[in-house]
Parts: structure tokens; sequence; C-alpha cells
């Protein structure tokens, strides 16, 4: 006998930052049904160990990463720089929409900041040309309301909990409740 398994898809996060609350982030999501491609430009900041779930890539081009990820992808942006933070955003939703009748197959993408910082960046990124319902997309800030922790660790129980809300709505529509 020959047996092959054939998993279930799991969920894809790009999560480009390997500070502090994207370490933490990784550790929320090791034990989930997900797949994390972990990008930073800094490999000393990366821990020799990473979750099973989890793929490290260091490169000082993070937008080619976010251009070829595959459809239904879903990215958080958290880096050391507002510059790179920026572009990552301008590469992330100038991607191909796909099948626009398939929600299964839109990208999730969530920026971390302030109401501030969204105002910012929306301005810069109407400037290059992105679609205003593309940047409406956009999540930012990012974690589930009613967290005011600011540490690392609660930010990244907000973001996980956000993620497989997000996650499981893709996978199950049929199941959600109406939203008034």
């Amino acid at each position: 006998w020959l047996l092959d398994a054939i998993l279930a898809p799991r969920a894809h996060l790009m999560l480009f930052g390997a500070g502090h609350v994207g370490a933490a982030i990784v550790r929320a999501l090791a034990p989930l049904p997900c797949r994390v491609t972990w990008v930073d430009e800094r490999e000393e900041l990366f821990p020799l160990d990473v979750p099973a779930n989890v793929t490290v890539q260091a490169t000082d081009t993070p937008e080619a990463l976010a251009e070829r990820a595959a459809p239904g992808t879903s990215f958080l942006v958290m880096t050391h720089s507002h510059a790179l933070d920026l572009r990552l955003c301008h590469a992330i939703l100038s991607r191909s929409r796909g099948d626009s009748h398939s929600d299964s197959c839109k990208d999730w993408f969530g920026l971390i900041g302030s109401g501030t910082k969204r105002s910012q960046f929306e301005a810069r990124l109407r400037e290059r040309g992105v679609d205003a319902a593309r940047i409406d997309e956009m999540v930012c800030p990012i974690g589930l309301p009613g967290f005011a922790g600011k540490a690392p660790a609660v930010i990244a129980a907000a973001v996980a909990a956000q993620l497989l809300s997000v996650w499981e709505a893709a996978h199950h529509p049929e199941e959600q409740p109406e939203l008034s």
C-alpha cells in the first residue's frame, strides 16, 4: 500500500519585520494551522530556532517577495523603517487582484501603526497612483479592537486573533454572521 497525505491548504502569512512585535507574532502563530514567511533585511535579528511552520527570508529586496506571493496571501508590515513600510505597502497594494469574485483569493494586508500613520500613508499611496479602493482594504491599525496594551505579546495576541478570524471567514464564508 502507498499512501500520500493530501493536506488541506493552510493560510499563508508574509510577515515583514523581525523586531520585538514580529517575533511575538511568530511565537503566537507557531501552534496554529498556518505557514509564515518571516522577512527582514537584518539577518542577525532572526533567532536560530524558529517554529516548524516558519520560513525565514533575509533579503535586501523584500518588495520582490511581496510582488511574487501567491494569491490569497496575508501580509503584515512592521519593519524598522517607515520608508520601507511605504515601499512594501505600495508593492502589496499594487498586486493583481486575480479573481475579484472570490473572497478566498483576496489578499489581506495589515500595517502596524496609528491612525496618523495610516493617514500619511494613504496620501503617499494616492500620490503613487494606488487605487483608493485598494488603499481602503489596508488594515491599520492592526489587531482586534479592545486591547489597550502595547506590549509585543498583547499586540501579537490581538493580531493572531484577527488573522484567525480573517482566515476562517475566507475558508467558510457561508458560516459568517451578517454584520449590520
